[in-house]
């Protein structure tokens, strides 16, 4: 039952926060919480190193139970919201230094880290299902923090497509349930008898109601809409984590419960791989175009969380390996690129691109580390995202899927051009602005400063040395093929 522990945990550290005055007051608020993002990092890393772990199930019909199990994808999916929510948490102290309802983030921002741990510990699809309902209750209050109209208006939109994707997948589980010999999640999928028209229809609701949470088009829309209105703390959850959730549900669906022959050649691909071409494509030149800082990034999301989809879809293992390893790249690169937005917000008022001049000189740090995590976006080596998109094209190229082999490839080569396109001039601008240009030390402190140089770092080590993340996603695509 160890597992239940890194999910109750912030839980009941969140219910605390919101619900003890005493824990409202900030220094109270902070070394509480500090303590609960540090411990929870322990528990995971506990749970990560000792071996496969599996809660008794609770039955509640034929083929539904609710179980916690602990396989390699469930490891690196709680790994990555341990480490994510611990380095994002301590960057939120500086960042809500001048927030009245600091405590009312970080309560909420708890919850729905332990959520997450839910999505990420299920063993069944019921138990899936629960954590992600859950998880887009607790993180709608990160969204509406700011209380606007147009964070009123976001919170609406995130929380209507959410509840549609949310839907499609309970619509997917109830066809799919009757049919799974295993109640628990399998390598390989479960899925008994023959795979007929209303199956892969179920499945292809399935697939596109998880696709809500990742950005697929054509329901990306509530990215574009929540990001410019939540605080960066929470934009970068949003965008390296919580799209993930959605990811982790297309996982689960097509390699442990339906499997990947099941679907492989049918409509179900085809239509599936065209909606995630034209979303790489769509995203970053949406974002291009896009004047705003965060909503920019947002689209950018919208694209890259494609990328993972991608390789999932392309049903192979090297694809499904480039998939595994750019969950984690993106999400490293994206958190810092919200974080360092969210830094240039809070120094100089600016919420445009067009509006940031000459950032470099008034903080170097800060935008080195911008034009470091960008040439890693962009996939430019030694950075990490390098690895991982060469993993998707040769997995493309690999797949045997006809014209697709080669629209794959060509949809990541344009996204790649059109990234460098709306990441790289913030940088150019930031340093080669000419002279008269006033300069002022507009550096943020450590406590925001530090995250952000972390994460950076980690794009670039993992670029030199992706050899461990790269065996687990092998390791992963050889249990499931």
């Amino acid at each position: 039952m160890f597992l239940l522990i890194p999910i109750l945990l912030p839980v009941l550290a969140g219910v605390l926060v919101l619900a003890m005055p005493v824990l409202h007051r900030r220094t109270a608020l902070r070394w509480f919480s500090g303590c609960v993002f540090v411990a929870e990092l322990a528990l995971v890393l506990i749970a990560i190193f000792s071996g496969g772990m599996a809660t008794p199930a609770l039955y509640l019909g034929d083929n539904l139970a609710l179980m916690l199990s602990l396989d390699g994808m469930g490891k690196l999916f709680i790994g990555l919201v341990a480490c994510i929510f611990t380095v994002v948490g301590f960057y939120a102290f500086s960042y809500l230094t001048h927030e009245e309802r600091e405590w009312q983030f970080i309560g909420f921002y708890l919850l729905t880290e332990g959520a997450l741990m839910l999505v990420g510990s299920a063993g069944s699809l019921v138990t899936f299902y629960m954590g992600y309902k859950i998880m887009t209750l607790v993180s709608l209050p990160l969204v509406l923090h700011e209380r606007t109209p147009e964070a009123i208006a976001a919170a609406k939109k995130y929380l209507y497509y959410s509840s549609f994707g949310a839907f499609c997948g309970l619509f997917g589980i109830f066809v799919l349930t009757p049919m799974l010999t295993s109640v628990g999640f399998t390598p390989g999928g479960s899925l008994g008898g023959e795979v007929d028209g209303l199956t892969l229809t179920a499945v292809f609701i399935m697939l596109l109601g998880f696709g809500v949470k990742a950005g697929l088009f054509p329901l990306h829309g509530w990215l574009p809409t929540a990001h410019p209105v939540a605080p960066a703390p929470a934009s970068a959850v949003l965008s390296g984590v919580i799209t993930k959730a959605g990811v982790l549900g297309v996982i689960r669906t097509i390699y442990y419960t339906v499997g990947p022959d099941a679907i492989r050649g049918s409509w179900v691909q085809w239509v599936y791989i065209t909606l995630i071409c034209i979303t790489i494509v769509m995203g970053s030149a949406m974002a291009l175009r896009e004047d705003g800082l965060k909503k920019r990034l947002a689209y950018s999301t919208v694209s890259q969380v494609s990328y993972i989809l991608l390789g999932l879809a392309i049903l192979n293992e090297q694809g499904l390996t480039g998939a595994v390893s750019h969950i984690v790249f993106h999400s490293v690169i994206k958190d810092a690129l919200f974080m360092i937005a969210g830094i240039m917000i809070v120094k100089t008022g600016c919420t445009k691109v067009s509006e940031l001049t000459a950032m470099g000189r008034k903080m170097p740090a800060t935008i080195w580390c911008w034009v470091i995590v960008s040439l890693g976006l962009v996939g430019i080596p030694p950075m990490s995202g390098f690895v991982s998109k060469w993993q998707l094209m040769v997995g493309s190229m690999e797949s045997g899927m006809g014209v697709f082999s080669y629209l794959a490839p060509a949809a990541l080569i344009v996204s790649a051009l059109l990234t460098a396109g709306y990441l790289l001039p913030l940088g150019l601008r930031g340093f080669f602005c000419g002279s008269g240009v006033k300069t002022e030390d507009l550096e943020p402190d450590g406590l925001m400063l530090t995250p952000v140089i972390l994460l950076a770092g980690a794009t670039v080590w993992l670029g030199i040395a992706p050899g461990g993340l790269l065996d687990l996603g092998r390791s992963i695509a050889a249990m499931v093929f």
